[in-house]
């Protein structure tokens, strides 16, 4: 039975895909974190563009319907899992403050 309810198309999917967006775009969260971390309280005027190519990067996948339906497919597969076995898979998370 692969119908959705409205909390697992509203939230827990795109939690999945705020994840592995995280994740592939890994290399302009650390240009970003690194940049706020050496300008102190100034990084709003001085990370203008870490934030704003991180940004691209996480809204480039967030609009692509493929990557949602990819991770869709990941969220099926996680909750037959666990309809199966009864044993939540807990997703890796990625270590940043973004």
């Amino acid at each position: 039975n692969s119908k959705l309810r409205h909390v697992e198309k509203d939230v827990l999917i795109p939690q999945i895909m705020r994840d592995r967006a995280k994740e592939l775009c890994s290399d302009k969260v650390q240009a970003f974190t690194k940049c706020c971390q050496e300008t102190g309280f100034l990084m709003v005027v001085k990370c203008r563009q870490e934030n704003t190519a991180l940004k691209d990067c996480l809204v480039g996948y967030y609009s692509d319907p493929s990557f949602y339906e990819e991770c869709k497919a990941e969220y099926l597969k996680q909750r037959e899992e666990y309809r199966a076995t009864g044993i939540k898979k807990k997703r890796q998370k990625v270590a940043s403050n973004v």
